[in-house]
C-alpha cells in the first residue's frame, strides 16, 4: 500500500497556509467513515475537517468514493448561506469550479467540469463534490485524487478515474492544494452570496 509520508494535512502544516476565513476552525483525522459526518450542527461557517482516509466515503447519488490512505485530499466544509433553499444545489457547481481552478493553478493541467459535480482531466475523473443541506447548513464534501498511483486508482466506478500524480508525473503537496482550493472557494462563495442579494 502507498503512503505519502512527507505529505501532511496536520493542523501545524495547514493552518499557516490558509489565506481566508475558510478552514477555521480546522480539524484533521487519520481515518473516518466519511468527513461529511464529522462537522456538528453547531460548527461555525468555515469549519473544516480533513482526513487521510475515508472507509465509507460517498459521492453524489450514493456512489462510493475510494482512495488509498494518505493519497487524496478529502475534506468537508461547513457553510451557512442565508439564501432561499432552492438555491442551495448551486453550491455544488460553485465548489466544483473552485476545485477546477485550484488544480489548474497548481498543476498547469486544464481540467473541465462535468456538470454539476465532477472535475475531469481528459475524460477521467480527478475530483468530485458532494453538497448536503441539513439543519440550516450545508456540508460541502470535496475529494481530489492527488497522489494516487495508477495501479491503485479505483476500477469499479461509473467513470474512469485518474489522479494528479498520474496526469503530471509528480507528487503534489495536499496542504498547498487545500489552501489554494479554500481561497478560491471562499472567493466564489462570496460572489455567489452577493448575487443572491
Amino acid at each position: 500500500m502507498y503512503f505519502a509520508v512527507t505529505d501532511s494535512l496536520s493542523a501545524e502544516v495547514v493552518e499557516p497556509l490558509l489565506r481566508g476565513r475558510f478552514g477555521n476552525p480546522y480539524e484533521h483525522v487519520v481515518s473516518t467513515p466519511s468527513t461529511q459526518l464529522l462537522l456538528p450542527p453547531t460548527a461555525p461557517e468555515g469549519a473544516l475537517v480533513t482526513a487521510d482516509e475515508q472507509t465509507a466515503g460517498r459521492g453524489r447519488l450514493g456512489r462510493r468514493w475510494l482512495a488509498p490512505a494518505g493519497t487524496s485530499l478529502l475534506c468537508s466544509l461547513q457553510l451557512r448561506p442565508a439564501v432561499e433553499s432552492e438555491r442551495l444545489p448551486e453550491l455544488t457547481g460553485v465548489a466544483a469550479l473552485a476545485c477546477l481552478e485550484a488544480i489548474a493553478a497548481l498543476t498547469g493541467l486544464e481540467p473541465v467540469l462535468k456538470f454539476p459535480n465532477d472535475v475531469l482531466v481528459g475524460e477521467r475523473k480527478v475530483a468530485g463534490v458532494l453538497a448536503e443541506a441539513r439543519e440550516e447548513r450545508v456540508v460541502l464534501g470535496i475529494g481530489v485524487n492527488v497522489n494516487v498511483p495508477a495501479d491503485e486508482l479505483p476500477q469499479e466506478v461509473d467513470r474512469a478515474a485518474t489522479s494528479l500524480l498520474v496526469e503530471t508525473g509528480r507528487e503534489l503537496d495536499r496542504a498547498a492544494l487545500l489552501a489554494e482550493l479554500l481561497e478560491r472557494l471562499e472567493r466564489r462563495y462570496d460572489a455567489w452570496l452577493s448575487a443572491a442579494r
